[in-house]
């Protein structure tokens, strides 16, 4: 016997992470479903080589400077002689990791390639590969789309927008859309306030409307692009600010006429009697009317500089109609929301990845003195088995909203429709937007709540390893996957919140009617060339749910709103299961359909009925593809 030292002994063969494009089999079967063949062809080599980028190990540096360097403000907050300054440090890994986003695309892809319907939902597919390697970069990232959407829709509009507003809007879009670091702009989204969180309705800042006085040329955010600061003088605190570092907002606040409007304002302005520190006058950029109250200590996204902003005469410019402020900050929900839950799958598939690698190397006692590697043992294949379903019936009902959002931005901006997809799921115009304003909430609500314990799960398969922060080997810190990924379940909207939207929209007295259309027509429509004991336990499940929509009111339902969305969500999830499997006539995912609405509680009977045609090597395919385990860790028992 020989003991063991700390160099000394037995050391665990380390996981080898790999391209997720090849790996992941639910992103290959995403990719298939929604994204048709031609388009598939022409982005392969590109989405392959995202994959390899977004786990080189100079990725991975960045990662844990930006952990291990957090935010902060320098002094504090205030100048060496105690005047309040707001001048905020971030750490070079968290610049750069920004950066790979602007020069990639990340957000630029829907606005400057055009794959018709397709570009949203390529964008969102790039941006899942991106989203475990980013540090969270991707938060203020998702406020940028958002901001970018809203911006499109009124540059969209024509000869309606006045002159010098359409100048100032496009010049942000450009700088949203930029893929030039040195030009790019993120932006925030200022709506959570002291008094309501998600509700919105006690906002405290105020904006007046106060035009610079006439004949004189109005002060500049930018000189060198002649752009000038808005008429709007805005006042107030904003609780939560996640794009501290951004160059623009929208935020809300409220006006003389009532009601909260929408407002853009550039986060930076320029002041021309600013002094040098040798007290020459200079001039340059200062925060616009915004002041740092502090940095928020979060359980997670750790490297995002959340803020505390106090507002005294900020400039900005009305966006919309005044009043109809939440109208207009709904066009960012609808994309932040998906952001929120690509995040979550985005660190799931990392973590899911983590797991099935370690499990191909990792040996543990097997009785009688043998041993099998994890990938061998019939538990925990089962157990990465469930996971898998989990998640893949989270990424079809995330990445079919985003093939729908894909159809009603390009309705709204004039591109037409290209060859549908072979998952054929594809709804008429008509009931595009109701079905959108449904899913919207729903998914996130689902995915995001749910995409937590999953997560966990992925982090308690490496055991006491997988519970450590691992910066040291940074490729393997599932427990950083997690507690980043945890904050989606609250912002955007809690669980809660969004079921709660989730009903209002199907019990609406003018649309709700059509949002339930619209459900019933995918369900029907995706279901309609089989008729067998699955999708008629599907239909039974989805006409009790929408019986009690259209026969119970909306205070009646209230309390089991939260229920009614999950029903609602594992319902279309069984159903784009069997889409799936129908595609290309997959065994494992007929079984994956099985299993998922055993467990879901949408048809009788028990898991155990289950047993006699699967085993072992079946759920080493649900894990790891068709083709089963990779050859050299194929060992026998």
């Amino acid at each position: 016997m020989e003991a063991a030292s700390s160099n000394k002994g037995f050391f665990q063969k380390q996981p080898v992470l790999k391209n997720q494009v090849y790996d992941d089999v639910s992103y290959q079967r995403v990719l298939k479903l929604f994204v048709p063949d031609e388009l598939q062809k022409k982005l392969e080599s590109e989405i392959t080589q995202l994959g390899e980028d977004v786990i080189a190990p100079q990725i991975f540096n960045y990662i844990t400077d930006a952990e291990r360097n957090l935010p902060y403000l320098r002094g504090s907050g205030r100048d060496a002689f105690g005047r309040p300054a707001s001048e905020l440090v971030t750490s070079e890994g968290w610049r750069k990791l920004q950066e790979f986003g602007f020069e990639h695309g990340i957000v630029a892809y829907n606005y400057d390639t055009d794959h018709a319907q397709y570009s949203r939902l390529v964008q969102m597919l790039r941006l899942h590969l991106w989203e475990a390697s980013c540090a969270s970069t991707t938060c203020p990232g998702a406020m940028q789309d958002g901001a970018t959407r809203l911006l499109q829709r009124h540059l969209h509009k024509g000869s309606t927008l006045d002159p010098t507003l359409r100048r100032v809007l496009q010049n942000a879009y450009d700088r949203l859309t930029s893929r030039d670091p040195t030009r790019a702009w993120t932006s925030g989204q200022w709506m959570t306030e002291r008094p309501g969180g998600s509700d919105v309705s006690q906002t405290e800042t105020v904006a007046t409307h106060a035009p610079f006085p006439a004949g004189q040329p109005a002060p500049l955010a930018s000189p060198e692009e002649g752009i000038p600061l808005g008429p709007w003088e805005i006042n107030g605190f904003k609780w939560f600010s996640s794009a501290t570092d951004s160059g623009m907002t929208i935020l809300l606040a409220r006006t003389a006429k009532g009601g909260l409007s929408a407002f853009y304002a550039p986060m930076r302005r320029h002041n021309p009697s600013l002094v040098s520190l040798t007290g020459a006058r200079t001039g340059g950029q200062e925060l616009n009317g915004v002041r740092i109250q502090r940095l928020k200590d979060k359980s997670g996204t750790k490297a995002v500089p959340t803020a505390e902003l106090e507002l005294s005469g900020m400039r900005g410019w009305l966006i919309g109609e005044e009043g109809k402020g939440i109208q207009e900050i709904s066009t960012i929900l609808t994309v932040t929301r998906v952001h929120c839950s690509v995040h979550v799958m985005g660190n799931i598939g990392r973590g899911l990845a983590i797991a099935k690698a370690y499990a191909l190397v990792r040996e543990v006692g097997s009785g009688k003195g043998k041993r099998l590697r994890l990938c061998r043992s019939p538990l925990h294949m089962r157990t990465l088995a469930d996971m898998t379903l989990d998640y893949h019936a989270m990424m079809l009902l995330t990445f079919f909203t985003i093939s729908v959002m894909g159809l009603d931005e390009s309705a709204s901006i004039g591109r037409e429709r290209a060859t549908p997809a072979r998952s054929g799921l594809t709804p008429p115009p008509e009931l595009v937007s109701p079905l959108l304003r449904v899913l919207s909430s729903l998914h996130k609500g689902y995915c995001c709540k749910q995409g937590i314990p999953l997560l966990y799960a992925c982090m308690e398969s490496l055991g006491g390893v997988g519970y450590l922060n691992n910066s040291e080997t940074e490729p393997l810190n599932v427990a950083r996957l997690f507690r980043d990924a945890s904050v989606n379940a609250t912002w955007e909207g809690t669980t809660d919140v969004l079921s709660t939207d989730t009903l209002r929209a199907l019990k609406h007295p003018a649309s709700g009617k059509k949002c339930i259309m619209a459900l019933d027509w995918l369900v029907s429509s995706a279901l309609a060339k089989n008729d067998g004991a699955a999708e008629r336990e599907i239909r039974r499940s989805w006409a009790e749910v929408r019986e009690r929509l259209q026969t119970e009111t909306q205070d009646d339902l209230l309390p089991e709103a939260r229920d009614i969305m999950f029903k609602i969500a594992e319902v279309l999830m069984a159903t784009l299961l069997i889409v799936d499997a129908r595609s290309d006539g997959s065994k494992e995912l007929g079984i994956m359909c099985r299993r998922f609405m055993v467990k879901k509680g949408l048809t009788a009977g028990k898991y155990a009925a289950l047993k006699g045609e699967d085993g072992l090597d079946l759920d080493t395919r649900i894990v790891y593809g068709p083709r089963g385990l990779p050859k050299e860790s194929d060992v026998k028992l």
